[in-house]
């Protein structure tokens, strides 16, 4: 990568700034002060310093994996709330877009990164990655409604305003107001629209795993970059 182009993408200059701090002899490669804006360097095995601090940048794809907390939007620009990727701590955060986006008051497992065709393969329904939604009712539901839901749930309904029944999906009541819902789509706000379908609403959701991915040892507001074996399932 030329040496210009590193120092704007590892710092929040210009690339006439950039080419400031190089003319006035800020930078040094390797232990050597240079001038060339146009040096090449190699980003991972190169020790480049601005003014005696080391600058980087990221090799290559970032996979990241976010414990979504509530009050944030999924979303590239500012709204009426902050934005999830105002929670991650890595450079470039321009270049990182969401798979699979969570309501403001949705909490849990959310996928980020700057691999397009990655971030397709997280989302196409075709792939059929389950996701496990956790869910909180405003009315309770008895026995016999819970087993009405699940077998319909299993089959597949119609929600309001489309034209095809949801993919089968797994319902499971942890009591009368709580259920966990194991699905292999993303139909625009289906946990809710699904629960609004047996006239109840959603006054909890939280997204507990993506795949195989889950939040373990992650709190709100926390992420880590995946493994290979994570990014390799996608």
């Amino acid at each position: 990568m030329r040496l210009d182009k590193f120092i704007s993408k590892a710092t929040e200059l210009s690339r006439k700034e950039s080419k400031k701090i190089l003319h006035a002899g800020e930078v040094t490669v390797n232990d050597k002060m240079t001038k060339d804006v146009g040096l090449h360097v190699d980003i991972v095995n190169d020790d480049i310093l601005w003014a005696g601090e080391p600058l980087s940048v990221a090799a290559g794809n970032r996979y990241i994996l976010l414990h979504k907390p509530e009050g944030f939007e999924c979303t590239l620009k500012v709204k009426e709330h902050p934005i999830v990727t105002e929670l991650i701590a890595v450079p470039e955060i321009g270049s990182l877009r969401i798979a699979g986006r969570l309501d403001v008051d949705t909490t849990g497992a959310l996928l980020i990164s700057d691999d397009g065709k990655w971030l397709h393969r997280v989302t196409s329904p075709k792939r059929e990655h389950a996701k496990v939604y956790e869910l909180t009712l405003a009315e309770p539901m008895d026995s016999a409604a819970q087993e009405n839901a699940v077998e319909e749930v299993a089959y597949g309904i119609l929600l309001d305003g489309d034209y095809e029944d949801t993919k089968p999906a797994t319902l499971e009541f942890i009591d009368e107001t709580h259920a966990r819902l194991t699905l292999e789509q993303g139909k625009y706000h289906q946990v809710k629209r699904m629960m609004g379908y047996f006239g109840n609403r959603v006054t909890e959701l939280h997204r507990a795993s993506v795949g195989h991915i889950n939040l373990e040892g992650l709190e709100k507001g926390d992420s880590r970059f995946l493994t290979e074996e994570e990014v390799a399932q996608f």
